[in-house]
């Protein structure tokens, strides 16, 4: 944690948010429309863009400007030095391979889960989900078997960043519908949700927990409405979910 505003050095802030401007929106924007996403002067964009071409994250092509493959290094930084996604892998694969279904693990980011490792099968979802992909924690298996665990300053700092949107008719609304969404996962011990990210979309996730017992992720699976139904995906897959959960939880050093 910083000890001052001394020690906050905004052009690093100011960089970061050039870099994460590059989206599923504006793959190629130009300088302007980089300008207008991050608030930042043009002078200061274009001096942002020109550090980062030389140093090789960028590249500009006339008036636009796209990211190179040399920023998949950094993710690349984190699965490598991360144990959580190296040892999450063998379980995804133990999972996918007993439901014929795409597996995930899942991380909480502020508001949002993060997909750190996934094993997919079939496309079931309109988004494209890949290894960075965010979604929103409140109305997701994987945010409710984060936050259902997570100290309390997390979970009220996660209700405070929601504006809980209405995604689809199913989807969640409101902070008292969370939290007795999250007093059951706990309870049942997984968390399942259906139709509340997208329609036709059915998700379980189970916690995942390090040697200080703390849950730092979860393992997720998910169908479609076509395929089964949320009853059904529970009985078929539920325990299942739990079972690796556990497993690589122990893998990571917990005990019961």
């Amino acid at each position: 944690m910083l000890g001052n505003d001394r020690d906050y050095i905004q052009s690093i802030e100011r960089g970061f948010a050039v870099l994460l401007a590059f989206d599923e929106t504006r793959p190629n924007p130009t300088l302007a429309e980089l300008a207008t996403a991050t608030e930042l002067s043009r002078p200061a964009v274009r001096r942002i863009l020109l550090t980062l071409q030389k140093l090789g994250y960028v590249t500009g092509h006339g008036t636009r400007w796209a990211l190179t493959p040399r920023v998949l290094s950094i993710g690349q930084h984190y699965s490598a030095s991360h144990t959580l996604t190296s040892a999450a892998l063998p379980r995804l694969m133990e999972i996918s391979e007993a439901t014929g279904e795409s597996a995930s693990l899942g991380v909480l980011d502020g508001a949002e889960v993060v997909y750190a490792a996934r094993v997919p099968v079939r496309r079931i979802m309109s988004i494209n989900v890949s290894v960075g992909t965010r979604v929103p924690a409140y109305a997701t298996s994987m945010g409710r078997a984060l936050l259902a665990w997570a100290p309390d300053d997390t979970v009220e700092g996660v209700i405070a960043a929601t504006e809980f949107v209405k995604l689809t008719p199913d989807t969640i609304s409101g902070v008292e519908a969370l939290r007795s969404a999250l007093a059951v996962v706990r309870e049942q011990g997984y968390a399942l949700t259906s139709e509340e990210l997208e329609e036709g979309l059915i998700s379980l996730a189970a916690p995942v927990r390090d040697a200080s017992r703390e849950v730092i992720g979860v393992v997720a699976c998910s169908t479609s409405a076509g395929r089964s139904t949320p009853e059904r995906f529970r009985d078929e897959v539920a325990a299942l979910l739990v079972e690796k959960g556990r497993a690589l939880s122990a893998d990571l050093g917990w005990r019961p």
